[in-house]
């Protein structure tokens, strides 16, 4: 890779660096109204990471470079690390923690919207604090890359290329125009409309606005990060239903949101097959966990029907919120949220896990192969909406099924080389890689992963990073051949 291309990459960083402190200095606001104590450090971190970015943007501004596929790996993985890595200033300026580790396990928790925390008490937090993991979830739940796409006129790179090294999981079968630049503008839009909706569907239920738009930004990015020990749990029935809500569109693919919302019925369909898949499942959940939880816990059928489904959602959705400890449930009702998260919300929505669109094409091609063993002349298509899908894409997903279940294995092994036992282990790794945050043990209901040891954070940070840009992103930049002129 040419030289100019990491000066280019340099001029990339700097402008996203300047982001993310404008977004620090915005969290002076409850600074300021609340009196945390907090002005000072939060001024000097959000003054800082925006002055040097700005000096790095200035410094590197006239170099470009046509290098769109490996220069789109390299700066998508680079830029979640830097702005992580910038992310833990106003944690450590705050004394919001004093541990380099804890708070990079922190920000990257936050951008990636995992919603994995290290705070065993998030209410004694400062305002400041509090704002700054809402806001970064918020700003990484929709995804970074994207929204640089979205608002940057000229990137001096293709910017479809960017699309799909961030949004590996996006449908980009069903783009909803020839400009990946529409297309993501458009998607913003949506998500930014929910957002207002919803923090005033929840101040019209009753909630103070700090309380309304701190759990909108974590919620409707699917993050799942609280201003409460005990998450959604704090809230009134109704206002649970309304976030359940919230993330139950923040799992449906946005572009199906805009044609929905446009009242372009004729483009919905080729969605239909991903959205009826993904409804399904969390009518199924909610069945069982609410059975379960009637029959087997004690709970009354409507407090039973609300706590499954708001729960159920949370889990699919992988956001991450509880509606209660989930820890102290009936147990085959915890392997069953680590099923669901694994498989996620569908493509192009700020969920994470593999995504409803593969797990249909990994189980269609499955039936398909068994079909055939009965009728060897046979040929039966895997369809998707309908239509064939080819065996390129077939392929492409049963590597990614591979891939995020070795890495979910290797991340396992490697947490129990750090001393954490098996169970914490599976838990920790399918809750890092899926973005769902709560794993099993210490760190699932309302833990944390505060009593981890220093290496496996690290180990929980990197699947943070993986399972955000899926896998792939990450992995090609070990090919020899990557860095090779």
């Amino acid at each position: 890779m040419k030289s100019k291309s990491f000066k280019a990459i340099l001029r990339y960083l700097g402008r996203m660096l300047m982001a993310e402190g404008a977004l620090m200095l915005l969290c002076l606001v409850p600074a300021f109204y609340f009196g945390d104590g907090t002005v000072v450090p939060i001024a000097a971190s959000g003054a800082f990471t925006l002055a040097l970015g700005a000096f790095v943007a200035l410094t590197f501004k006239d170099f470009r470079t046509s290098d769109d596929r490996r220069m789109s790996y390299l700066l998508v993985t680079l830029i979640w690390i830097t702005l992580s890595l910038f992310g833990t200033l106003p944690l450590l300026a705050t004394g919001a923690t004093i541990r380099f580790t804890d708070a990079f396990f922190e920000a990257m928790s936050g951008l990636t919207s995992t919603g994995a925390t290290i705070f065993s008490s998030v209410e004694v937090l400062p305002a400041s604090i509090l704002m700054w993991r809402s806001m970064s979830q918020w700003f990484g739940g929709f995804g970074i890359i994207l929204i640089v796409v979205a608002l940057s006129p000229s990137l001096g790179i293709n910017k479809y290329s960017l699309y799909t090294a961030e949004a590996s999981g996006a449908d980009n079968t069903g783009k909803m125009t020839t400009s990946t630049s529409t297309t993501v503008r458009r998607m913003l839009t949506i998500y930014v409309m929910l957002t207002f909706a919803f923090v005033i569907a929840l101040i019209v239920s009753g909630m103070q606005i700090w309380d309304a738009v701190n759990i909108t930004f974590t919620n409707i990015s699917s993050g799942g990060f609280s201003i409460y020990d005990n998450s959604l749990a704090a809230l009134t029935n109704p206002q649970q239903y309304i976030v359940a809500v919230a993330m139950l569109l923040s799992g449906v693919n946005f572009s199906l949101l805009y044609f929905f919302f446009t009242f372009q019925w004729k483009r919905i369909g080729h969605k239909l097959d991903q959205f009826g898949f993904y409804i399904g499942i969390c009518i199924v959940a909610v069945l069982f966990v609410a059975s379960a939880l009637h029959f087997k816990m004690g709970e009354s059928p409507m407090d039973a029907l609300r706590m499954a489904i708001v729960q159920s959602i949370s889990v699919m959705t992988t956001t991450g919120s509880l509606v209660a400890d989930t820890s102290a449930w009936w147990l085959p009702i915890t392997y069953l949220f680590v099923m669901l998260s694994f498989c996620g919300g569908m493509a192009g929505s700020t969920s994470g896990g593999l995504k409803v669109m593969r797990v249909i094409i990994l189980m269609r091609n499955v039936g398909a192969v068994l079909r055939n063993r009965l009728h060897p002349n046979a040929v039966e298509p895997v369809r998707l909406n309908g239509k064939p899908v080819s065996p390129q894409i077939i392929t492409n997903v049963m590597v990614v099924f591979f891939v995020f279940v070795f890495t979910i294995i290797m991340g396992v092994l490697a947490m129990m080389v750090c001393g954490i036992n098996a169970t914490e282990a599976i838990g920790a790794a399918v809750g890092c890689i899926t973005g769902y945050g709560p794993g099993l043990g210490l760190s699932g209901g309302f833990g944390s992963y505060a009593a981890f040891t220093v290496p496996a954070k690290w180990v929980c940070s990197f699947l943070m990073l993986l399972g955000r840009l899926e896998c792939l992103t990450v992995f090609v930049l070990f090919l020899r051949g990557f860095w090779r002129r």
